[in-house]
């Protein structure tokens, strides 16, 4: 494996929080040797620093995508952590719905926009599809947007196709979900065609505005920033509170914090989960 000097570190790991966000100081040079070894090698180079030259030659960007698919933490289940799932399940979403009806009680279908954040493969969304299908008895009285957007390619891809894999599955999904919402395809399973009709999918960077991604009832933005320095974990949150409506709710990962972070958002608390609104 092709190793990392001092000086190709600092010149790497600041290329990719600049394309990326993605903080990585010295001590992960091991994590951008093991995840950058594969390109290394179908490159053909003999250095980072030829690694990078050839970046910069690039007017296609097409290496600086493949480093962004393999750089980026495709970690992820259905239902992941189950309590922000619990907490659309038996607070947000029956609120938001409550409040849509007190605004607008002969409007229908009644609009319910979520935006899933660095949605990696798609499992988040799904779940959130899944949930919604579960708790709402009459789907067309609802004009449901539901959006995963990511920087990766490959991830969008893959989010926008459907389709996992035996483990992937068994990772959070019950056995009766897996038989009610999935078809078994050879050795894998896709979600089913209405399901996989609530979801779409786009590649975006939460680098760059939010702004051409409209206004948003929920947002899930969870297990992302804290990949990202601060001060870019503060634009971060005050870009989704531009895109948040007043009345709108902000679920972040169970270990993250906006206090100090971003002083638009107030915490509220609902049985074991925490959830962000905008402060009046």
């Amino acid at each position: 494996m092709v190793k990392l000097t001092p000086e190709e570190i600092k010149v790497i790991s600041r290329f990719i929080e600049d394309i990326s966000g993605i903080s990585l100081d010295a001590t992960k040079a091991y994590l951008i040797e093991n995840r950058l070894s594969n390109l290394i090698d179908e490159l053909e180079c003999s250095s980072y620093s030829e690694l990078y030259y050839k970046i910069k030659s690039d007017t296609t960007k097409t290496i600086e995508r493949k480093i962004i698919d393999a750089i980026t933490t495709k970690e992820t289940l259905f239902f992941r952590d189950i309590y922000p799932f619990e907490l659309l399940q038996h607070k947000i979403l029956p609120d938001l719905i409550d409040k849509r009806n007190e605004k607008s009680p002969n409007l229908s279908p009644i609009d319910i926009r979520i935006w899933s954040a660095a949605c990696s493969t798609g499992q988040e969304v799904y779940s959130i599809a899944l949930t919604l299908n579960e708790l709402l008895p009459n789907m067309k009285e609802y004009n449901i947007n539901l959006l995963g957007t990511d920087i990766s390619d490959e991830a969008i891809i893959r989010a926008s196709y459907g389709q996992y894999n035996k483990f992937e599955v068994e990772r959070g999904l019950s056995k009766d979900k897996l038989q009610k919402y999935f078809i078994a395809d050879e050795n894998n399973w896709r979600i089913n065609d209405e399901i996989r009709a609530m979801a779409s999918f786009k590649r975006h960077n939460l680098m760059d505005s939010l702004t051409g991604l409209g206004m948003w009832d929920i947002v899930l933005c969870r297990n992302v920033a804290i990949y990202f320095n601060m001060e870019d974990r503060k634009k971060l949150f005050h870009k989704i509170a531009n895109v948040l409506k007043p009345d709108g709710y902000l679920i972040i990962g169970a270990s993250e914090y906006l206090k100090g972070v971003c002083p638009r958002f107030e915490s509220k608390r609902y049985l074991k989960s925490v959830f962000y609104q905008l402060t009046n």
